[in-house]
C-alpha cells in the first residue's frame, strides 16, 4: 500500500468515526404519529443535554391543509393543544413557549389558532445527578382539536430518546435553527408601559415604549391570555400614537359582567413582531394616541390619490363663501395690472407665494401639536379665542383700507409706477392676499379636500406636507394662471375710474367677514370677551383714521410723524386688548340645541353607543361656529320642515359635537372616521355596524334620502 493510499483510509476512518459519534449522541424520537389530521412528534434542538442543564424540545404539528389547531386562548370556539409529559424523576418540563397565531374568522366567530408546519418549543431541565452516557427516555400525550368544517379532537402518544453527555450536544442541523427561530419570534417582555381604559364607549389599550414607537401599526391586533376579556370578531380601532399606539377594544363578558380581570394581559401583534403586554387599569398614557390610523397597504397609490385629491380640494375651495371675499380683493388687484403683464406675473407668483408658505406654516403647527399628543385638527388656530379676535381686527383694517380711510403703500407705488419697474409694494399686498386667503380659508372643508387631510395627518411629516403643499397649489392655481394668461389679461377692462368704486365695494365683504369673526369670538368667549374685542374693534377704526389723517398731511407736504406715532401706538393697545386672554364661554355642548324644526342633543360616545344598542337611527352632525359650510349646511339643508318630518316618521335622534372649542374627545372621533376637521356628518341605521359618512355640501334630499336607507337598515 502506498503512502497516498494510506492517507485516504485513515481519513475515511475518521470520517466514519466522526458520523458513528454523531449517530450516536443524536436524539433518537418515534416516528412521526399520524393522527388522523396532523403528523406530531417530538424533536429536540440539540443532540444531547448536560447534567443540569436545559434543552428545547418541540411538539411538532404537521397539518393538513385547511384545517387547523389552536392557540393558548382559542378565542370564540376550539380548545388549546395540550401535552402532558411522563418523565423520569428530577426532569423537569415548562409551558408551552406559544408563537404568535393567526387570526381565524369562522363565520360570526373569531378563533386564533395554526395552520401548516407549527413547533411548539418547551423547556426541558435534566438533573444534576443525570450520568452522562445514559440516553433518558421521554414520554408525552398531545391533545389537539383540529377543525376545518368540522371539529376532531385527535391525540398521540410521543416519545424521544434524549442522550446525556458531560457537555451539551451540538445543534440538531434540521430542528436546532427551526427551534432557535421559534423561540426568537415568539412574543416576549420588552419594556412596555400600558394601561387600559374602560368607559361607557369600551375599552382604550393604550401602549408605550422604544419596541413600539414610530412603529407601523398597519395590522396591530391585540390577542388577549383571558377568552372572556374583549369580544373577539369585533374590529380593533388602531390610533398612532409619538410615543407608541391605543386600540379601541370592545368589551368581552367579563367587563360586561362587572368583574373585569385584575389587568389586561396578551400579546401585542404589528408589523412582523410581537411583543407581551400587561396593562393595568388606568387613564390613557401620554403620547399612545393623536396621529390617527396608520395607512393601508399601497401606499404610492394612496399618496398619490391624496395629492390628486388635495388639489382638487383646493381649486374647490376658491368657491367657497369663507374664501371668497378675500379672493375678490385679488381679482381687483388684478383689474389693476392685467395690461401689465409683468407685474401681473410677479403678483401671480406672490400670491401663490403667500398661499404655499401660509399653508405649510400652518401645517407644520398642525403636525407638531398631534405629534405632541394634543387632539387638534384643521382648522385649529380658530378654536383659539385670541387668534379669531385678531383675524377679525386685520379684516376689519383691510376693509378700512378698501373703503380709503388709510392707504398701504401708496408711496412705494407710486415711486415704482414712475420709474416703470416692478410694483414691489403690490407684490408684497399680493403675498399678504395668499396669506389672508389661506388664514380664513381654514375653517372650510371643500370636497375631496377631508380625507386628503384625514390621510395626510396619518402619515410622517414629509408626507403630510407634501398633501398640504398640493391644497395650497390648488387654491393659488387659478390666480396665477390668469396671471401667465396674456390672452385673458387683455380680456379685463383698462384701469380707470371704475375700480375706485370697485374697490369701495369690496370692502363690504370684508366687513361680513369681521362681523362673522366677532360672532364666533362671541360664542368662544361669552359676552365680557366679546365687550373686549368691539372696543378693540373702535380702537382699530381710530388708529386707521390717525394713519389716514398723517397720510393726507405727508402729501400735503406738512409734518405726520405724530400722527403716524399716534395711529401705530393706538393700533397695537386695540390688538392688545383683543389678543388679552379671554374667559371661556359656556361649553358649546352644554344643552339641547334647535336648528329649524329639528332639535339636537349633545353628542357624547356613551349618547351614541346607548341609541345604538337601543336600535335607534341616529344622525350625528359635527360642526363649529367658525366652520362656514357647516353654517351654510345648517340653513340649507338641516332647517327644513320636509327634514325634520322625516327624522320624526323615522324616529332619528339628532345629536350635535360642537367643535368651536377645543374637544379631544371630538377630535378623537374624528381621527376615528378619518377626517382632521368638520363638517362631517354620520346617519346611523338600526343595524349599521357603522355611521354612513354624507357628502360636506349637504341638501335636503341628501339628508332625507339618507333617513331612508337608515330606516330601511
Amino acid at each position: 500500500m502506498t503512502q497516498t493510499e494510506a492517507s485516504k483510509l485513515l481519513i475515511s476512518c475518521a470520517g466514519g468515526l466522526v458520523l458513528a459519534l454523531a449517530a450516536l449522541c443524536a436524539p433518537a424520537g418515534a416516528a412521526a404519529v399520524n393522527t388522523g389530521h396532523i403528523e406530531a412528534e417530538l424533536v429536540a434542538e440539540r443532540g444531547s443535554v448536560a447534567p443540569g442543564g436545559v434543552i428545547h424540545v418541540a411538539l411538532s404539528q404537521k397539518i393538513q391543509p385547511g384545517w387547523h389547531t389552536y392557540w393558548r386562548n382559542p378565542g370564540d370556539s376550539g380548545q388549546p393543544v395540550t401535552l402532558d409529559w411522563a418523565l423520569p424523576a428530577g426532569w423537569r418540563a415548562s409551558g408551552f413557549t406559544w408563537p404568535t397565531p393567526q387570526r381565524l374568522k369562522i363565520g360570526p366567530l373569531m378563533d386564533y389558532g395554526y395552520t401548516g408546519d407549527v413547533l411548539l418549543p418547551v423547556a426541558l431541565t435534566a438533573p444534576a445527578t443525570a450520568q452522562p452516557g445514559q440516553t433518558i427516555a421521554l414520554k408525552a400525550h398531545a391533545a389537539f382539536l383540529v377543525c376545518k368544517d368540522v371539529c376532531v379532537p385527535e391525540d398521540a402518544q410521543l416519545t424521544l430518546d434524549l442522550p446525556v453527555s458531560a457537555a451539551p450536544g451540538a445543534a440538531d442541523p434540521h430542528w436546532g435553527p427551526a427551534i432557535a427561530a421559534t423561540l426568537a419570534a415568539a412574543p416576549g417582555p420588552a419594556g412596555l408601559t400600558a394601561a387600559v381604559t374602560a368607559s361607557a364607549s369600551g375599552l382604550r389599550l393604550s401602549v408605550v415604549g422604544p419596541a413600539v414607537k414610530g412603529a407601523d401599526f398597519r395590522d396591530a391586533y391585540f390577542y388577549p391570555y383571558d377568552p372572556s376579556a374583549i369580544d373577539q370578531p369585533s374590529p380593533q380601532i388602531i390610533d398612532r400614537g409619538p410615543r407608541g399606539v391605543t386600540l379601541a377594544l370592545t368589551p368581552g363578558e367579563a367587563f360586561k359582567s362587572g368583574k373585569p380581570p385584575a389587568v389586561l394581559a396578551g400579546v401585542l401583534a404589528f408589523g412582523g413582531k410581537a411583543y407581551e403586554v400587561t396593562a393595568a387599569p388606568g387613564p390613557p398614557l401620554a403620547g399612545a394616541a393623536g396621529l390617527g390610523p396608520p395607512s393601508a397597504a399601497g401606499g404610492l397609490v394612496q399618496l398619490a390619490t391624496a395629492i390628486g385629491f388635495a388639489f382638487i380640494g383646493g381649486l374647490i375651495l376658491n368657491l367657497m363663501p369663507c374664501v371668497f371675499p378675500v379672493l375678490s380683493m385679488k381679482a381687483a388687484s388684478f383689474a389693476s395690472h392685467a395690461h401689465r403683464p409683468r407685474d401681473a406675473r410677479i403678483q401671480g407668483l406672490a400670491f401663490m407665494g403667500g398661499v404655499l408658505a401660509t399653508f405649510l406654516a400652518l401645517a407644520g403647527a398642525l403636525i407638531a401639536a398631534r405629534a405632541a399628543g394634543e387632539a387638534v385638527g384643521w382648522g385649529f388656530q380658530l378654536q383659539s379665542p385670541s387668534v379669531v379676535a385678531g383675524l377679525a381686527l386685520v379684516m376689519l383694517l383691510v376693509a378700512l383700507n378698501l373703503s380709503g380711510l388709510f392707504e398701504l403703500g401708496s408711496s412705494i407705488q407710486s415711486a415704482a409706477g414712475e420709474a416703470g419697474g416692478v410694483d414691489h409694494g403690490g407684490a408684497v399686498g399680493a403675498a399678504f392676499t395668499g396669506a389672508l386667503a389661506v388664514a380664513v380659508a381654514a375653517p372650510c372643508t371643500a370636497p375631496f379636500m377631508a380625507p386628503a387631510i384625514g390621510f395626510a395627518l396619518t402619515q410622517g411629516p414629509v408626507v403630510a406636507l407634501s398633501i398640504f403643499l398640493a391644497l395650497g397649489l390648488g387654491l393659488a392655481a387659478p390666480f396665477t394662471a390668469l396671471a401667465f394668461s396674456p390672452h385673458l389679461l387683455r380680456l379685463m377692462p383698462r384701469p380707470g375710474a371704475w375700480m375706485e368704486g370697485l374697490r369701495k365695494a369690496l370692502a363690504f365683504p370684508m366687513y361680513a367677514t369681521a362681523a362673522w369673526l366677532v360672532w364666533v369670538f362671541s360664542q368662544q368667549a361669552g359676552t365680557l370677551g366679546l365687550g373686549g374685542l368691539l372696543a378693540a374693534a373702535v380702537l382699530t377704526g381710530l388708529a386707521a383714521w390717525l394713519y389716514g389723517v398723517a397720510q393726507r398731511r405727508q402729501l400735503a407736504g406738512g409734518r405726520a410723524a405724530v400722527s403716524f406715532a399716534s395711529a401705530i401706538a393706538v393700533l397695537a393697545l386695540a390688538f392688545a386688548a383683543a389678543l388679552w386672554p379671554q374667559p371661556g364661554g359656556a361649553p358649546a355642548q352644554a344643552s339641547a340645541t334647535a336648528t329649524g324644526d329639528l332639535v339636537s342633543e349633545p353628542f357624547s360616545p356613551a349618547r351614541l353607543a346607548e341609541l345604538r344598542a337601543q336600535g335607534r337611527p341616529v344622525f350625528v352632525n359635527f360642526t363649529a361656529a367658525w366652520c362656514v359650510t357647516c353654517q351654510v349646511n345648517d340653513k340649507v339643508a338641516l332647517s327644513g320642515q320636509r327634514v325634520a318630518e322625516a327624522f320624526k316618521k323615522a324616529g332619528v335622534v339628532y345629536l350635535k359635537g360642537d367643535w368651536t372649542n377645543r374637544d379631544p374627545v371630538i377630535a378623537q372621533t374624528l381621527t376615528e372616521h378619518g377626517r382632521a376637521g368638520v363638517p362631517l356628518y354620520l346617519m346611523y341605521g338600526p343595524k349599521s355596524d357603522d355611521g354612513d359618512v354624507l357628502p360636506q355640501l349637504l341638501t335636503e334630499s341628501v339628508v332625507i334620502d339618507a333617513v331612508h336607507k337608515a330606516a330601511g337598515s
